[in-house]
C-alpha cells in the first residue's frame, strides 16, 4: 500500500472519530439530573424541580455549573386557567429557589436576569 493511500485512510478514520466527540461531550445535555424538567435558554440549561411547596432551579452550561450570584428569577406557572408566579433567588452557586408548587402538566416560563447581562428565558412543561 502506498504512503499516499495510508495517509488518506488515516485522515478519513480521524475525521470519523472527531465527528463523534461532541456527542459524547453532551451525553447528558437536556436530560434531567435532579428529577425535574429541563428548559433550554441560550447558553444555559435550567432544570426546574418541584419539591413540595418549594421550587428549585439548577443551572448549568454544557454540564458545568452556572454562577447564580447576583441573579434573580421569576417562574410563571400556568395550570389550566390558573396563573401563579414564583420569585426565584440564589441559594447556592448554581441554584435558585422560591416558594411555590408545580402542578403536573403545568406550562412553565422561566426568566433569569443578572446585572449587566442579557436575561435568559425558557419554557417547559411540568412532569
Amino acid at each position: 500500500m502506498s504512503q499516499k493511500i495510508r495517509l488518506t485512510v488515516v485522515a478519513a478514520l480521524l475525521a470519523l472519530n472527531v465527528a463523534s466527540l461532541p456527542a459524547h461531550a453532551h451525553a447528558e445535555h437536556g436530560k434531567p439530573q435532579f428529577g425535574g424538567v429541563v428548559a433550554e435558554a441560550g447558553e444555559a440549561q435550567f432544570e426546574i424541580v418541584g419539591q413540595g411547596n418549594k421550587v428549585v432551579v439548577h443551572a448549568s452550561s454544557h454540564g458545568a455549573p452556572v454562577d447564580m450570584a447576583g441573579a434573580k428569577g421569576k417562574l410563571t406557572v400556568l395550570a389550566g386557567s390558573a396563573k401563579s408566579e414564583v420569585a426565584l433567588t440564589p441559594v447556592a452557586p448554581n441554584r435558585l429557589e422560591g416558594a411555590g408548587s408545580l402542578p403536573s402538566g403545568a406550562k412553565l416560563l422561566i426568566l433569569v436576569e443578572w446585572p449587566g447581562r442579557k436575561p435568559l428565558q425558557a419554557r417547559a412543561v411540568a412532569p
